[in-house]
């Protein structure tokens, strides 16, 4: 169907029709959302074709929906941002969700991985990263349980069937798990090598069970036959670290379809150690990612444990349902951040660091912080709204942010009204 005549396709053709507008849209909006309107419009011209009336239509609703969101003068925007996510919170959940069908696996969402968030907990309760592979191992399954292989912390423990101490030899025998030897990647030659760094006695192979091995203890060493150390001895053989990363307790391989019909995969993890897992090798490090703010801020700094901060907070409310705009999540995440380190909002952190007496003291414990502001002689300046709402003060939000003198002119009265007569 022949489209109407007044439709350019040509970007150059329609540029010049709408300069005008164009200019003053480059004037009125940032750089960054500017060139993206310029990009979204060259690129409809190309392919679909704008008339001038339509370009300069969506022109005009960027820039009045740019003015829109700006804030006024004086918005009292912490208040705003704290009804914002407080009041959705109420609809949260407090459930700790079961992940990809993987046993003893969950994650915890909702509203108490929101309190974890904002109350800056060293550690999640549920530590997690999400690891993604180079360009050589992420779009063949055996690589990528290469990758996991290296990144699963394996003790001899999870590859024996059965450990016990056999009194009549004074030796522990260690029958090993051929399945999950081979689930794990590990040989028995490695096993029999991390049991001879123990240093507990000779290691032997079973003459009759090439999966069995014996640690034939130092009879010396140990002196009169103790049970307590014979049993110390058997957990350190459960408790001897094969490979792997020790945090990480277990490794599970997803994959995702692309468009071009190939699958890639990466890794999800239960527990979480960034620092490590970046200098695996086959680890894509630009995309590799933890739920621990902490572990990002002491690896990756201040700015990365910000946006991680945002994201985390934005993904909870998402999972949730409840649309919360990102800038109150911005404006949180500033305020957490500001210092160059992550702080807590409550008496540790921001709350607890206010430069004000009496907004520390209308948080909580309110007469240990006076009795400890008038030992240390300190002075409240009154400029925030806490305190002026305490002393019956002007409130600086909206309004009462500005202040207007009347100063007296040094003209007499007189002379100033004959003055004004003469101009009217």
């Amino acid at each position: 169907m022949p489209q109407p005549p007044n439709y350019i396709y040509d970007w150059d053709v329609l540029e010049k029709q709408i300069g005008p507008l164009l200019k003053i849209a480059k004037e009125r909006l940032p750089k960054l959302i500017y060139d993206e309107l310029v990009s979204k419009l060259q690129d409809a011209t190309k392919r679909y074709g704008l008339t001038p009336q339509e370009a300069e239509r969506i022109i005009r609703e960027v820039i009045e929906d740019y003015d829109i969101s700006q804030v006024e003068p004086g918005e009292p925007v912490g208040t705003v941002a704290a009804q914002s996510i407080g009041e959705p919170g109420t609809q949260m959940t407090l459930r700790t969700f079961h992940y990809a069908g993987v046993r003893e696996f969950n994650v915890t969402l909702g509203l108490p991985r929101f309190i974890e968030l904002v109350d800056a907990k060293k550690e999640p309760s549920t530590p997690m990263m999400t690891i993604y592979l180079d360009e050589e191992h992420k779009y063949d399954p055996e690589k990528a349980k290469q990758v996991a292989r290296m990144i699963e912390y394996t003790r001899v423990e999870n590859v024996a069937s059965e450990i016990y101490i056999d009194i009549a030899t004074l030796s522990i025998v260690v029958k090993l798990d051929k399945v999950m030897l081979e689930d794990k990647g590990v040989t028995v030659d490695q096993v029999k090598r991390v049991l001879e760094k123990l240093k507990l006695g000779r290691v032997v192979v079973d003459e009759n069970d090439p999966y069995t091995l014996r640690i034939e203890l130092d009879v010396q060493s140990l002196g009169a036959i103790n049970i307590i150390e014979l049993q110390k001895k058997k957990d350190r053989v459960l408790n001897a670290k094969i490979k792997g990363i020790k945090k990480i307790k277990r490794v599970v391989i997803q994959s995702t379809k692309l468009p071009d019909g190939r699958e890639e995969y990466y890794l999800i993890t239960e527990g979480s150690s960034l620092k490590d897992v970046l200098e695996v090798p086959g680890v894509d490090p630009t995309k590799t990612i933890t739920n621990s703010i902490k572990e990002i801020e002491q690896v990756l700094g201040i700015e990365a444990a910000r946006y991680a901060l945002i994201k985390e907070m934005k993904s909870v409310l998402d999972e949730q349902g409840l649309d919360v705009d990102i800038r109150h999540l911005m404006l949180v995440a500033d305020i957490m951040t500001q210092t160059g380190r992550v702080r807590q909002i409550g008496r540790h952190g921001v709350s607890g660091e206010k430069p004000s007496v009496l907004a520390r003291a209308a948080f909580e414990m309110t007469v240990q912080h006076l009795f400890d502001a008038a030992a240390r002689g300190e002075v409240d300046r009154v400029m925030g709204v806490a305190e002026n709402v305490i002393v019956g003060g002007l409130v600086p939000v909206g309004t009462g942010v500005t202040e207007i003198y009347m100063i007296p002119s040094a003209e007499p009265l007189e002379e100033r009204e004959k003055k004004e007569g003469s101009e009217r």
